[in-house]
């Protein structure tokens, strides 16, 4: 095969994003980012609106539990055929279509309520959305990672960050806007219909190419051994035993079965990755707030340039994976999230200076985009094609979860030593996950090689 000159390389690299599957992305991303404001900030506001008790308000953060405890149930969405939606679109399609209408049901039953007297209700309904998105979240990473080969996987997670983003917008602003030009009602029905965009996609793109169930029970030997060793028992016992282990206890013990003591390693670095960035994004707001910056003024750099950032991030990453590969990417993408945190040490420092805030704003988006388009790569390529919705599941709550954590704990710090200290701790915690992406990068069974060299 001849070598591709350099301009060559670049022009082909950017193809990918023309490519049906990075395309399909940016739409589900878009379903997938718009339910989760709705049972966040913009359902608090239309709460607060309405008279209910800020003490009450609190409660409704615990929703947001079920995305941090999806790979619970991921086992049965990655497993279980539904009946006749299953057999109709397919085990991915299907699921994806189950969820997109819980979240159609709960909005709709949001937006015929009264929050005052009814918050039993609105509760009710908010942990319907919530859990159609959790469940639509699963089925749609399973599904990116089915519908293409490695080579592509940065390009459609950047596609998908961008239409995650404009899902954020859709259901922050725009509900917003028409919930002041009409109703809070209006305003959520709206976003129900919304649902359809990604119900259309569903429905146009195929489902992607995978073994049957039973194929892939068949050539699991603990599947085989607990046949064996199960004979004479009841069928239906038997039946529910193999799929419970081809379900649960497989996608595990396939992981460490592939990499061998490396999963350990793999598995502490996808819990730093993000640890930095995660750790200090709940001080983030506070410091400009008290460095005197007008909500207006935050709302407006976050959203005109955090957004833009993000995005431009995203296909940055993308691009520079299809170009060079996955392991370099790793290293640039641990250092960059991790050093621009010393961006909000500086604006600490600098005290109330807009230039200052938009670079801090610019630098962190930009970088988190970038580092996010790359990770999920690397973490598609890692999940095997018969457990994606499992692995996958497993992988990204273990990447939130640590930083999340350690959030928690942010307001202490900022009380003690004050926020310039905070922001350098938050940088010293993103070290690890520095030289843990050095070592991954090294070792060619854990990064996929570049798929475009430079000639």
């Amino acid at each position: 095969m001849p070598t591709l000159t350099p301009q060559r390389s670049w022009l082909a690299a950017l193809a990918i994003y023309l490519r049906a599957p990075v395309i399909t992305m940016l739409f589900l991303g878009f379903s997938a980012g718009l339910p989760f404001l709705l049972v966040f900030s913009t359902l608090s506001a239309w709460l607060r609106s309405d008279g209910v008790e800020v003490a009450a308000i609190g409660f409704f953060a615990w929703i947001g539990m079920l995305y941090s405890i999806k790979f619970f149930w991921a086992p049965i969405v990655d497993r279980l055929a539904l009946p006749l939606l299953t057999r109709t679109f397919g085990q991915r399609r299907g699921w994806m279509l189950l969820a997109q209408g819980m979240i159609a049901a709960g909005l709709i039953g949001l937006a015929g309520l009264s929050p005052v007297g009814n918050l039993g209700w609105v509760a009710a309904f908010a942990l319907l959305v919530a859990f159609g998105s959790a469940t639509q979240d699963i089925a749609i990473d399973a599904y990116r990672i089915e519908s293409a080969d490695d080579d592509m996987q940065a390009a459609m997670a950047s596609t998908y960050i961008i239409g995650y983003r404009a899902g954020l917008l859709a259901a922050g602003a725009g509900a917003l806007y028409v919930a002041s030009a009409v109703s809070w009602n209006v305003a959520y029905l709206s976003m129900a219909a919304l649902v359809g965009i990604g119900v259309i996609t569903v429905l146009i793109r195929p489902e992607p190419k995978r073994a049957s169930l039973s194929i892939q029970l068949i050539h699991e030997p603990k599947v085989r051994a607990f046949i064996r060793a199960s004979r004479g028992k009841p069928k239906a016992l038997r039946r529910f035993g193999a799929w419970a282990i081809g379900a649960i206890v497989c996608p595990f013990t396939d992981f460490f079965r592939r990499y061998g003591v490396k999963a350990l390693g793999v598995l502490l670095f996808i819990a730093v990755f993000r640890i930095s960035d995660l750790a200090m994004a709940s001080m983030a707001n506070p410091l400009y707030i008290d460095l005197g910056f007008s909500l207006a003024t935050i709302a407006n750099v976050t959203n005109i340039f955090g957004i833009a950032m993000s995005i431009t991030g995203g296909i940055l990453g993308g691009l520079l994976v299809a170009r060079y590969g996955i392991g370099p990417l790793l290293i640039f993408g641990a250092a960059a999230a991790t050093l621009t945190n010393l961006l909000f040490a500086a604006l600490a420092l600098a005290g109330q200076q807009l230039p200052m805030l938009v670079m801090a704003i610019v630098g962190d988006n930009l970088a988190n985009g970038l580092a996010s388009a790359v990770f999920i790569a690397f973490l598609s390529s890692l999940t095997s094609r018969a457990y994606t919705a499992t692995q996958y599941a497993l992988f990204s709550s273990l990447m939130t979860l640590p930083g999340k954590f350690l959030s928690g704990f942010g307001g202490l710090v900022v009380t003690a030593q004050g926020y310039a200290t905070f922001f350098v701790v938050a940088t010293l915690l993103g070290l690890p996950a520095i030289a843990l992406a050095i070592w991954i990068s090294r070792d060619k069974q854990l990064v996929p090689a570049p798929i475009i060299k430079a000639g």
